[in-house]
């Protein structure tokens, strides 16, 4: 939905032909970074306190729903832009906000010696459930009918519905099954107001009773702002760039999930090998090769986005699962959703990045070069974020002290 489909909707029979709506959904995401770098630094803190890890995860699922069933309304009419803009941007946030919960009950169904493997795998069966959606919605709805005039968009619009109501169903076991966390015996009532004063005065003695932890925030949300961008902007670079069909798309995002369902399951199994930076940094650099092969060859038309694109799939699994690894490593049990909303908050403190940049080397590339087409220059602002966040992670510590409990 984020991917390989909604997105690519939007830049190809929503906004039809002309203007710039490869910059407008850069401009999108920015937006929707800033929007939860305001709301994540309460969201796990609080969570941890009153012990409603997953209502609150349930709450934010569900939210989620409702906004991928709101977009079947957004037909393919260059004035329905906007709002569907929009509807990207919240489903962005409300998505981030739900895996700051979600990333904290890693700790709790994980031991030291296999929460790499654990989250490996996990993000890898992600990508299995993904495979599954994509074939059911391409077979089943996308190629009986094409996302036209004629048509209204329903073969795409219907897949909207299907994935929340895909997304509903599997949500179930958890939230039937899953137990909640206990509330901390000794918590108090904390307003908005003071769980932003206790963010600020943990983000000032981190550095110091932590460094190793504070550098590697710093890093991650860097390198990670490069990840959700690739992520955010790699199905339109297909579309626009490279000229893929809807269905195109999808049949390249099957295989995607494929080769990123496997280097997350792979990874996984190294990161207990030979530990999440290690993992990380390796991936990084696959990514920035990859990158750099999608320009450097992107003459040879569609086989160059067949070959680096998926490459570039291969690397992000390991990446973030690793990622949410590390930091699970240093948390102490009962301050999962604390750190983790730390995590998620200083990675949206710059997550402006990739929306950024991707929209800024476009815009050089109109202005200062005269390129007409030029999308496919917004992957060179992407790969400086990993460049500088692979710069910051290898100066961190392989392993990093456990926090205070």
């Amino acid at each position: 939905m984020q991917t390989f489909v909604f997105p690519v909707y939007l830049a190809g029979a929503v906004a039809g032909k002309g203007g710039h709506v490869d910059a407008q959904i850069g401009v999108a995401t920015a937006i929707a970074g800033i929007l939860l770098a305001i709301t994540a630094p309460v969201v796990g803190r609080r969570s941890d306190e009153t012990g409603k890890r997953k209502f609150w995860l349930v709450i934010n699922t569900y939210l989620l729903v409702a906004i991928m069933a709101a977009s079947f309304f957004i037909e393919p009419k260059p004035e329905f832009l906007v709002a569907g803009l929009v509807l990207y941007a919240a489903g962005s946030v409300i998505q981030e906000s739900a895996f700051i919960n979600y990333y904290a009950m890693l700790k709790s169904v994980t031991t030291e010696k296999n929460i790499g493997k654990v989250s490996g795998y996990a993000w890898g069966l992600g990508y299995v459930g993904g495979i599954l959606l994509l074939c059911i919605s391409l077979f089943g709805f996308i190629l009986p009918g094409p996302a036209t005039s004629v048509d209204n968009g329903f073969s795409v619009r219907v897949v909207f519905l299907f994935a929340a109501v895909w997304t509903a169903v599997f949500t179930l076991p958890l939230a039937l099954r899953v137990p909640e966390i206990a509330a901390k015996p000794d918590h108090k009532k904390e307003s908005i107001a003071e769980s932003y004063r206790s963010l600020w005065k943990q983000l000032v003695t981190l550095r110091r009773q932590a460094p190793e932890t504070f550098k590697f925030l710093v890093s991650s949300a860097i390198y990670r702002d490069g990840l959700a961008g690739v992520f955010t902007f790699g199905a339109v670079l297909g579309s626009l760039a490279f000229g893929f069909s809807q269905t195109q798309i999808i049949l390249f995002g099957i295989a995607a999930n494929l080769v990123a369902g496997i280097g997350a399951a792979v990874g996984g199994v190294l990161d207990d090998k030979l530990g999440s930076r290690t993992v990380i940094l390796a991936s990084l650099v696959g990514l920035m090769i990859a990158g750099t092969g999608v320009f450097v060859f992107a003459s040879a038309g569609a086989i160059t986005y067949w070959i680096f694109g998926l490459l570039l799939c291969l690397f992000v699994g390991p990446a973030q699962a690793s990622s949410r690894t590390f930091v699970s490593r240093f948390t102490p049990a009962g301050r999962e959703g604390e750190v983790f909303g730390l995590y998620q908050t200083t990675g949206r403190a710059v997550s402006f990045l990739s929306g950024t940049l991707w929209t800024v080397s476009i815009s050089v590339a109109h202005t200062a070069f005269g390129v007409k087409d030029a999308t496919i220059w917004g992957i060179w602002g992407l790969m400086l974020i990993l460049g500088v966040g692979a710069w910051l992670l290898s100066r961190v510590h392989p392993k990093p002290s456990v926090l205070d409990a």
